[in-house]
């Protein structure tokens, strides 16, 4: 039989497979879209300029002014700090995975992290209380937050990290060593950027992932209504409080302001991958765009 004319069976088998597909889709689609309505719905409500740019400072719960701006700074620089410290580690590690690691050590690290995958989020928060706060003495800050932000970060940026190296064509690698170039300069110029896209993505599920956890801030940054700038010393906002609190809150107001704070979470959220992609394009090499 031609392959050039399916038969009837194969036709039927085709489009089944399709529309199974598309409605698979369409039903992970459902929650998301969801979401997402919700959200916008209740949230647009308060979410304006004055809601971005003021805090809830000497702003009385029942009262509809007052905004999430030190919510927004704090969560912007816990999570700023833990993805300066993660993402050169991240890399690093999964550069030792792919390109030079072998043995005990490699399989070691491996498995660590593939166990830091599932680690909860309040686990973590336990861990850097009961040693950054309790043990050392340290106050409770936007810093300490960041501690155990990058301890979720950091299994998924080394291993979506590892993943992207480990696609790159070994036949780069092969025609750079060919003309005489170092392993290093291999992987700076040629794997590097080949992977460059997906890195910066799996960075993102890494940067998507902290942005919205609570049980670390809960635990470790404490509650301040005003704007902290400094997130080495006291009490600092967070975007996830915020809308924690707000939402506990009985008054119409507060679950408003929690419903806006969520809708600038996800705003938040997008637009740092938006930036991502766009560096990710800009520096990928020309073949691959």
């Amino acid at each position: 039989m031609s392959l050039s004319h399916p038969s009837p069976v194969r036709k039927a088998k085709n489009s089944i497979a399709v529309v199974v597909m598309g409605l698979a889709f369409v039903v992970a689609c459902i929650p998301l879209v969801s979401i997402l309505w919700t959200v916008v719905a209740k949230g647009a409500k308060d979410f304006d300029v004055y809601f971005l740019f003021h805090s809830m400072r000497n702003v009385a719960e029942q009262q509809s002014n007052g905004g999430a701006y030190h919510a927004i700074l704090g969560t912007l620089e816990q999570v700023g700090i833990a993805a300066v410290i993660t993402i050169p580690l991240s890399l690093l590690v999964a550069i030792y995975l792919v390109e030079y690691g072998r043995g005990r050590l490699a399989k070691s690290v491996t498995f660590f992290v593939d166990v830091m995958m599932g680690l909860p989020s309040i686990v973590a928060g336990l861990f850097i209380l009961s040693f950054w706060i309790l043990g050392l003495g340290f106050k409770a800050s936007g810093f300490a937050a960041s501690l155990a932000l990058l301890i979720l970060m950091m299994p998924i940026a080394i291993r979506s990290t590892e993943e992207m190296l480990r696609l790159v064509s070994p036949a780069l690698r092969e025609a750079s060593y060919a003309l005489g170039v170092s392993k290093w300069r291999t992987i700076v110029k040629v794997v590097l950027p080949t992977a460059l896209p997906g890195i910066v993505t799996g960075m993102m599920l890494g940067v998507a992932r902290i942005m919205g956890e609570t049980a670390p801030v809960l635990l470790l940054v404490g509650v301040s209504e005003s704007i902290n700038p400094n997130p080495f010393n006291q009490p600092q906002g967070s975007l996830p409080l915020f809308v924690f609190s707000e939402s506990q809150n009985s008054l119409q107001t507060a679950i408003d302001r929690g419903w806006a704070a969520a809708l600038t979470l996800i705003i938040l959220v997008m637009l740092l991958n938006l930036i991502a992609r766009l560096i990710a394009w800009w520096k990928a090499p020309a073949a691959a765009r």
